[in-house]
């Protein structure tokens, strides 16, 4: 047994925190700024260059070693967005780096460090952009600082490129390497001086690209299921069919004769089997016998909720509404004259990442050790110290990128997490990596919620609303507050402008099926109710969409959308014909602060829409990476085109029927459209990038089909059940 008085107290005073200064130690010099104050420069540390990036007084987020390689520590979590190369060009710009010469490396989970580690709602650029361009400022500081001292010449003469620091006046010069010692022990600037738009020469460029492209491209790349521990055992868990079932029963034995299978438990989520090897460990879950109860569980099928939320929506069950927008005087009153209805029903979603759910993690004692893909790092943090009945500090994760993720490993509960504690410390002292099968990750939910929104609009003489009444039904994704994730991309819109009352409700029901964020969250729906909606209008009223559309953003004096729309119209060719038979659909919609336009180019072959070519304008303020914004958009636009196409997770009687691929298709590269995106220049702070790409593909494409058929589509996706069986996806 290990005596616990050897091992090193995690809060013991090491050479890092006993170095807080004044020395050069191993060559590496560590920048950064307290999390809780990103304008304030909290200083300098120095120490060992080792992997250890635990904060000291100085929140390290910059090291330069003494070969003059900076390396940028990276506190989000990469998950195939490219954010890692985004963050270094934001700190490499501001300290002159040689970019050719920076390489990124992931955080570990530190709240002291980092502040809140959080990788959602797109936010990575945006809530980093002000802390990453003064640690870059503050850093090249102290390299001017040191320099003017060695030289004996004003700061103000001093110049920075490419980790070259000179003096032009003297022909002086020293790299970043040659000054290391030197800078290490000069004060950095509370407020650093920092660069104008027009002076930057890395950011906007084509030289910020991903720098993780070379391990992905050879499998070098480490992910959860490739960690190896000595002594690890593997598990799976068995859990209840039905969303909202529990363990009745279950017997043990046949699991145990599995060879290699060492032991079976319950805990709170099912059974866990636990096993020296993934294969031993699924051959003795598929030997369990379990039994389960559905008294609390979800026995409805997808038919009979469909028609729960449409009676819903009329008001006609127990789910009491709120109001998210009101507007005008009597605007719950009765609609008159001419009045337009729409209805629309959106299905579940899986994320269905190419990584299934997985982890690793030892529990010692107090001590708590993860290595997870952690999308949101500071809560998992939580949720696993209230499982292992520690404190937060006391869990360390180590955060690794995922092979995709789309809002899935970033829930509340860090339910996969917090089930692999669960199992760790069942056998204290011993790391267990926890396996979720394709099956596992898309039968368990956290899916995209379905929804149902009832809209009416009272319209003008000129065709234009007057009038608007929607109502939405949508299960929550928080546990307590406002559903306004249900809203977004609704509540507010530029299209309420020319109306004198809106009257918008929000129908919360709640039942056992989980829900969770996807990616580009309410947005993945609402953005087609209100871009196809208004298509239909427009139609009504014999208008040009983009003219009709034209009217609503000015009176709403949205410069933004104005200027998204007539760059998209003329790059898209808008009002030039087709060749017959095509057609082009327009959408607009703002999520996350950014503004996205789209045409699809569009064809029906079989009654099934063909998407040749999909022109994109975007308006996301700076553009820190154009490379890495066409990527995300031509990414978002796959997504949302696949799931606009075939998704769709369906129950019978509470069974989830889609539960592999072949199940649940997605889109073929031979389906995937031609991409142009165009980037709108913008002085603005970055906006989000990661998922705005994603919500306007569907309407687009139902804008192209109404124009096509004068059919509008009621109903997501595009392809039934029977289409898809047709297209070789069987059940």
């Amino acid at each position: 047994m290990t005596d616990p008085a050897a091992k090193t107290p995690r809060f013991s005073l090491t050479r890092r925190r006993l170095i807080l200064g004044g020395s050069l130690i191993g060559g590496a010099l560590v920048v950064g700024y307290v999390a809780a104050n990103p304008m304030q420069v909290a200083g300098a540390v120095l120490q060992g260059g080792g992997a250890d990036p635990d904060p000291s007084a100085f929140g390290p987020f910059i090291r330069i070693a003494a070969d003059g390689w900076v390396t940028i520590v990276n506190k989000q979590q990469e998950l195939g967005q490219g954010i890692h190369a985004g963050l270094a060009a934001i700190v490499a710009e501001e300290l002159d780096a040689d970019w050719d010469k920076v390489r990124v490396i992931d955080a570990r989970s530190n709240f002291r460090a980092y502040g809140v580690q959080m990788t959602a709602g797109s936010n990575s650029i945006a809530s980093n952009w002000d802390l990453m361009r003064n640690a870059g400022a503050a850093a090249r500081s102290m390299f001017v600082g040191a320099a003017a001292r060695r030289w004996d010449v004003p700061v103000a003469e001093i110049h920075v490129r490419d980790s070259v620091v000179s003096h032009p006046a003297s022909n002086t010069a020293a790299t970043f390497a040659e000054l290391l010692a030197e800078a290490s022990r000069e004060k950095p600037l509370q407020s650093p001086v920092l660069k104008q738009v027009h002076d930057y020469r890395l950011i906007g460029s084509d030289r910020v690209r991903r720098k993780d492209n070379l391990p992905k491209s050879t499998g070098a790349q480490i992910y959860t299921q490739d960690v190896q521990r000595p002594n690890m055992l593997v598990a799976v868990v068995a859990h209840s069919p039905r969303f909202g079932g529990k363990l009745a029963q279950f017997d043990a034995s046949d699991a145990l004769s599995v060879k290699g299978v060492v032991d079976v438990f319950a805990i709170e989520t099912g059974v866990a089997v636990l096993a020296e090897t993934t294969v031993a460990a699924m051959q003795g879950r598929a030997a369990l016998r379990a039994e389960w109860t559905d008294t609390n569980a979800e026995t409805r099928s997808t038919d009979d909720l469909v028609q729960y939320f449409r009676d819903t929506a009329a008001g006609g069950t127990d789910v009491e509404p709120s109001e998210f927008q009101t507007m005008g005087e009597g605007y719950d009153s009765p609609f008159d004259g001419e009045v337009a209805e729409f209805s629309f029903d959106f299905p579940y979603l899986a994320h269905a990442p190419m990584e299934t759910m997985d982890c690793v993690a030892e529990v010692n004692g107090w001590d708590v050790s993860i290595t997870s893909g952690a999308h949101l790092a500071t809560i998992d943090q939580v949720q696993s110290a209230l499982t292992a009945r520690t404190v937060p500090g006391k869990v360390d994760i180590e955060v690794l990128p995922s092979g995709g993720s789309f809002g899935r490993r970033g829930n509340m509960s860090s339910d996969y997490l917090v089930e692999c504690v669960r199992i760790a410390k069942r056998v204290e002292g011993r790391p267990i990596k926890l396996m979720w099968t394709r099956e596992d990750e898309m039968a368990s939910g956290y899916y995209r919620p379905m929804s149902h929104h009832r809209v009416w609009v009272q319209l003008g003489s000129d065709g234009f609303p007057t009038r608007w009444r929607v109502h939405i039904v949508c299960q929550s994704l928080l546990p307590v507050g406002p559903n306004f994730t249900a809203t977004e991309g609704i509540a507010h819109s530029p299209y309420f402008t020319t109306a004198s009352t809106v009257d918008g409700k929000i129908f919360t029901p709640k039942f056992p099926v989980i829900v969770g964020f996807w990616r580009s969250v309410g947005h993945s729906h609402t953005a087609m109710v209100m871009e196809h909606v208004i298509d239909q209008l427009a139609r009504r009223a014999g208008r040009d969409p983009a003219d009709y559309r034209r009217v609503f953003y000015e009176k709403a004096a949205d410069s933004r959308r104005l200027a998204v729309m007539e760059e998209l119209c003329r790059k898209a060719d808008w009002g030039k014909p087709l060749e017959a038979g095509w057609a082009r659909g327009l959408a607009i919609h703002e999520a996350f602060g950014t503004v996205v336009g789209q045409v699809a180019e569009v064809r029906m072959m079989e009654e099934r829409p063909v998407v040749r070519r999909v022109i994109s304008v975007v308006d996301c303020g700076i553009p820190v990476s154009p490379d890495q914004i066409t990527a995300q958009m031509e990414g978002g636009i796959g997504f949302g085109l696949s799931a606009a196409l075939y998704g769709e997770v369906t129950l019978r009687e509470g069974l989830v029927q889609e539960i592999n691929f072949r199940h649940y298709p997605i889109l073929r590269m031979n389906e995937m459209p031609a991409v142009e995106t165009h980037i709108i220049p913008s002085v603005n702070k970055p906006t989000g990038m990661g998922e705005p790409g994603v919500a306007p593909i569907a309407p687009a494409v139902a804008n192209a089909v109404l124009a096509l058929t004068g059919r509008a589509t009621e109903r997501l996706p595009f392809l039934n059940r029977a289409a898809r069986n047709s297209a070789g996806f069987s059940l």
